[in-house]
Protein backbone atom coordinates (compact mmCIF):
# COMPACT_ATOMS: atom_id res chain seq x y z
CA UNK A 1 0.00 0.00 0.00
CA UNK A 2 1.38 3.39 -0.63
CA UNK A 3 0.96 6.74 1.80
CA UNK A 4 -1.79 8.23 -1.18
CA UNK A 5 -4.11 4.47 -1.15
CA UNK A 6 -6.37 4.99 1.71
CA UNK A 7 -9.05 2.74 0.32
CA UNK A 8 -8.06 0.13 2.69
CA UNK A 9 -8.72 2.28 5.81
CA UNK A 10 -11.77 2.71 6.91
CA UNK A 11 -11.52 6.57 8.42
CA UNK A 12 -10.32 7.68 4.98
CA UNK A 13 -7.02 8.59 6.96
CA UNK A 14 -3.34 8.13 5.37
CA UNK A 15 -1.15 6.24 7.28
CA UNK A 16 2.65 4.77 7.38
CA UNK A 17 2.61 1.83 5.46
CA UNK A 18 3.52 -0.59 8.04
CA UNK A 19 0.75 -0.18 10.15
CA UNK A 20 -2.00 -3.19 9.33
CA UNK A 21 -5.35 -1.95 8.82
CA UNK A 22 -6.38 -5.62 9.95
CA UNK A 23 -5.27 -5.07 12.77
CA UNK A 24 -7.43 -2.61 15.06
CA UNK A 25 -4.50 -3.23 18.10
CA UNK A 26 -1.52 -1.78 15.78
CA UNK A 27 -4.00 0.89 14.23
CA UNK A 28 -4.90 2.34 17.56
CA UNK A 29 -0.54 2.03 18.73
CA UNK A 30 0.49 3.79 15.45
CA UNK A 31 -2.71 6.46 15.55
CA UNK A 32 -2.26 7.04 19.61
CA UNK A 33 0.94 5.85 20.93
CA UNK A 34 4.06 5.72 18.37
CA UNK A 35 5.80 8.93 17.99
CA UNK A 36 4.60 10.32 20.91
CA UNK A 37 6.69 12.00 23.34
CA UNK A 38 6.99 9.94 26.51
CA UNK A 39 8.31 11.30 30.01
CA UNK A 40 6.51 9.38 32.12
CA UNK A 41 8.92 6.56 33.77
CA UNK A 42 6.71 3.47 34.22
CA UNK A 43 5.67 4.07 30.28
CA UNK A 44 8.96 4.38 29.44
CA UNK A 45 10.00 1.37 31.21
CA UNK A 46 7.26 -0.85 29.91
CA UNK A 47 8.33 0.35 26.10
CA UNK A 48 12.16 -0.75 26.64
CA UNK A 49 10.71 -4.08 28.06
CA UNK A 50 8.27 -4.72 25.52
CA UNK A 51 11.55 -3.33 22.34
CA UNK A 52 13.77 -6.13 24.23
CA UNK A 53 11.65 -9.01 24.03
CA UNK A 54 10.67 -7.96 20.55
CA UNK A 55 14.65 -8.70 19.34
CA UNK A 56 13.93 -11.33 16.16
CA UNK A 57 10.38 -11.33 16.21
CA UNK A 58 7.62 -8.57 14.78
CA UNK A 59 6.57 -5.78 16.72
CA UNK A 60 2.98 -6.52 15.83
CA UNK A 61 3.63 -9.95 17.56
CA UNK A 62 4.74 -8.31 20.88
CA UNK A 63 1.82 -5.52 20.66
CA UNK A 64 -0.68 -8.26 20.29
CA UNK A 65 1.09 -9.78 23.73
CA UNK A 66 1.20 -6.62 25.51
CA UNK A 67 -2.08 -7.32 28.10
CA UNK A 68 -0.29 -10.73 28.56
CA UNK A 69 2.94 -8.82 29.41
CA UNK A 70 1.22 -6.20 31.69
CA UNK A 71 -0.13 -9.01 33.57
CA UNK A 72 2.93 -11.46 33.64
CA UNK A 73 5.37 -8.29 34.63
CA UNK A 74 2.87 -6.94 37.67
CA UNK A 75 1.98 -3.72 35.30
CA UNK A 76 5.59 -3.34 34.62
CA UNK A 77 6.06 -2.51 38.00
CA UNK A 78 9.70 -1.34 38.53
CA UNK A 79 10.37 -2.32 42.28
CA UNK A 80 8.39 -5.24 41.74
CA UNK A 81 10.16 -6.50 38.09
CA UNK A 82 14.04 -5.81 39.85
CA UNK A 83 13.02 -8.10 42.89
CA UNK A 84 12.17 -11.04 40.25
CA UNK A 85 13.90 -13.92 41.99
CA UNK A 86 14.38 -17.45 40.33
CA UNK A 87 10.85 -18.84 40.66
CA UNK A 88 9.13 -15.58 39.29
CA UNK A 89 11.76 -15.92 36.31
CA UNK A 90 10.95 -19.80 35.86
CA UNK A 91 6.81 -19.33 36.02
CA UNK A 92 7.57 -16.42 33.66
CA UNK A 93 8.99 -18.85 31.09
CA UNK A 94 5.65 -21.35 31.71
CA UNK A 95 3.39 -18.48 30.39
CA UNK A 96 1.79 -18.79 27.23
CA UNK A 97 0.84 -15.74 26.66
CA UNK A 98 4.16 -13.77 26.82
CA UNK A 99 7.42 -14.66 24.58
CA UNK A 100 8.65 -17.25 26.76
CA UNK A 101 12.78 -16.97 25.83
CA UNK A 102 14.78 -17.70 28.92
CA UNK A 103 17.32 -14.96 27.76
CA UNK A 104 14.52 -12.32 27.55
CA UNK A 105 13.12 -12.93 30.76
CA UNK A 106 16.49 -12.86 32.23
CA UNK A 107 17.35 -9.58 30.56
CA UNK A 108 14.24 -8.05 31.51
CA UNK A 109 14.87 -8.53 34.87
CA UNK A 110 18.28 -6.99 34.75
CA UNK A 111 17.67 -4.36 32.59
CA UNK A 112 15.24 -3.23 35.42
CA UNK A 113 18.03 -3.49 37.59
CA UNK A 114 19.78 -0.62 35.56
CA UNK A 115 16.76 1.42 34.73
CA UNK A 116 16.36 1.77 38.20
CA UNK A 117 19.88 3.14 38.57
CA UNK A 118 20.01 5.16 35.57
CA UNK A 119 16.75 6.88 37.68
CA UNK A 120 19.17 7.28 40.82
CA UNK A 121 21.80 8.57 38.70
CA UNK A 122 19.65 11.22 36.41
CA UNK A 123 16.65 11.62 38.69
CA UNK A 124 14.66 10.06 36.16
CA UNK A 125 15.04 7.39 33.41
CA UNK A 126 13.55 10.20 31.39
CA UNK A 127 15.87 12.86 32.21
CA UNK A 128 18.64 10.48 30.56
CA UNK A 129 16.24 9.66 27.55
CA UNK A 130 15.91 13.02 26.86
CA UNK A 131 19.60 14.39 27.80
CA UNK A 132 20.83 12.90 24.78
CA UNK A 133 18.63 15.20 21.83
CA UNK A 134 18.89 17.90 24.39
CA UNK A 135 15.22 17.57 24.55
CA UNK A 136 14.51 17.89 21.23
CA UNK A 137 12.54 15.96 19.06
CA UNK A 138 14.38 14.43 15.63
CA UNK A 139 12.46 13.70 12.74
CA UNK A 140 13.15 11.34 10.82
CA UNK A 141 12.28 8.21 8.73
CA UNK A 142 14.24 5.47 6.49
CA UNK A 143 16.18 4.33 8.66
CA UNK A 144 16.89 1.20 11.24
CA UNK A 145 19.52 2.85 13.23
CA UNK A 146 21.37 6.27 13.48
CA UNK A 147 24.36 7.72 15.28
CA UNK A 148 22.29 9.01 18.88
CA UNK A 149 21.05 4.90 18.64
CA UNK A 150 24.59 3.52 18.25
CA UNK A 151 25.69 6.25 20.84
CA UNK A 152 22.56 5.07 23.49
CA UNK A 153 22.94 1.52 22.55
CA UNK A 154 26.73 1.48 23.52
CA UNK A 155 26.12 3.21 26.71
CA UNK A 156 23.50 0.41 27.70
CA UNK A 157 25.46 -2.08 26.76
CA UNK A 158 28.39 -0.64 29.23
CA UNK A 159 26.24 -0.33 32.06
CA UNK A 160 24.92 -4.32 31.65
CA UNK A 161 21.98 -3.88 29.47
CA UNK A 162 20.65 -7.00 27.37
CA UNK A 163 18.90 -6.94 24.20
CA UNK A 164 19.57 -3.15 23.51
CA UNK A 165 21.67 -3.00 20.65
CA UNK A 166 21.17 -0.25 17.71
CA UNK A 167 18.35 -1.34 16.27
CA UNK A 168 16.21 -2.19 18.94
CA UNK A 169 17.43 1.12 20.64
CA UNK A 170 16.19 2.98 17.53
CA UNK A 171 12.60 1.43 17.42
CA UNK A 172 12.30 2.33 21.00
CA UNK A 173 13.62 6.00 20.46
CA UNK A 174 10.77 5.78 17.77
CA UNK A 175 8.13 4.59 19.74
CA UNK A 176 8.61 7.06 22.76
CA UNK A 177 8.67 10.12 20.19
CA UNK A 178 12.67 10.82 20.59
CA UNK A 179 12.41 9.99 17.28
CA UNK A 180 9.24 10.55 14.89
CA UNK A 181 9.23 8.69 11.77
CA UNK A 182 5.88 8.82 10.48
CA UNK A 183 5.82 8.60 6.95
CA UNK A 184 5.46 12.05 5.03
CA UNK A 185 1.51 11.70 4.01
CA UNK A 186 0.75 9.52 7.33
CA UNK A 187 -1.63 11.98 8.90
CA UNK A 188 0.63 11.94 12.22
CA UNK A 189 3.58 13.14 10.49
CA UNK A 190 4.77 16.07 12.69
CA UNK A 191 2.36 16.43 15.04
Amino acid sequence: MTMTETAEWKDGKTRCRWANPKNDIYVHYHDEEWGVPVYDDQKLFEMLILECFQAGLSWECVLNKREAFRQAFDEFDLEKVCAYDEKKMSELRENQGIIRNRLKIRAAVNNARIFRQIQKEYGSFSAYLWHWTKDQIIYENDAISSPLSDQMSKDLQKRGMKFVGTVIIYSYLQAVGVINSHEDGCFRAQV
